[in-house]
């Protein structure tokens, strides 16, 4: 049986994935306040947008090497949530067939969906509402 081994990172790695996660990251919520700033859209569509643009880019196999890249700077803003339901649902109509295109946004949405509704529980119970 062969033992694989991963190499731990070097700290320069390091520094550079930081670097892209942040730069496209930024560009990433830059634009988003552009469109923001120069159009009569609401937060709501640019949200959808962004989602649509994230869902889209992952169906046409572009995303992927975007979150390859930039790491947390792709995953983290909404797009990303995009990616992750397109890349759930298409692992799921693999392995399961057309059905899979309904369940597979839950299947791999599912456990981030649930902590963010439990945590904004918790926090909306804790905190003091404002008059």
């Amino acid at each position: 049986m062969l033992m694989q081994f991963q190499l731990k990172p070097r700290r320069e790695e390091k520094i550079i994935s930081y670097i892209w996660a942040f730069l496209i990251g930024g560009l990433i919520c830059g634009l988003a306040q552009l469109v923001l700033d120069h159009t009569n859209l609401t937060p709501a569509h640019v949200l959808v947008g962004l989602t649509m643009l994230g869902a889209i880019l992952t169906g046409l196999g572009l995303y992927q090497p975007i979150v390859d890249l930039a790491g947390a700077g792709a995953v983290v803003p909404v797009s990303g949530f995009g990616n992750a339901i397109t890349t759930g649902m298409i692992n799921e109509a693999k392995r399961l067939g057309w059905i899979g295109l309904f369940t597979g946004a839950f299947e791999f949405t599912g456990l981030g969906v649930t902590a963010a509704i439990i945590f904004g529980f918790i926090f909306a119970v804790l905190s003091v509402p404002k008059d």
